[in-house]
């Protein structure tokens, strides 16, 4: 397995397994691979991008798709997306691609790592497992137009 900076011909790999990953009942999405795709290169293309992939061979497995924050006292990385196909689940990888969030952080003198995600789901034990807690400080809002 190695890590690697993400490149724009790895979209749509990373669109398939986005599609692999949510689209189910737990999560309950219906992306498209063209969707998935517009998703993910809108955050490739931000100013501040920062994006790994995961590769077995030359299969990507996992990627993670974040940004460089500038916030008031120090910048930090906003991870947008991070997902492992589902056969490789639970098997130390997430905790790899976190772990090279981590390194892009401290190597930038970074203040650190935020995330949103689905608190119904598994994903918040995986990220309290790797360090993460939960802000009761912050509240996350939507308002739906219909």
């Amino acid at each position: 397995m190695i890590i690697r900076k993400m490149e724009r011909d790895d979209i749509a790999q990373c669109a398939d397994i986005l599609c692999s990953v949510y689209n189910n009942e737990m999560w309950q999405c219906r992306w498209t691979a063209k969707t998935a795709t517009e998703y993910l290169t809108d955050f490739f293309e931000g100013k501040k991008f920062v994006g790994y992939v995961l590769e077995n061979g030359r299969d990507i497995i996992g990627s993670v798709f974040a940004h460089e924050k500038v916030w008031w006292n120090n910048s930090e990385v906003f991870v947008e997306e991070m997902f492992v196909k589902p056969e490789f689940q639970h098997k130390g990888y997430g905790s790899m691609l976190l772990r090279q969030i981590e390194k892009y952080v401290n190597e930038g003198g970074l203040a650190g790592i935020t995330l949103s995600t689905n608190k119904y789901a598994p994903a918040p034990d995986f990220y309290r497992k790797n360090g993460f807690s939960d802000c009761g400080h912050v509240l996350f809002m939507a308002k739906e137009i219909v």
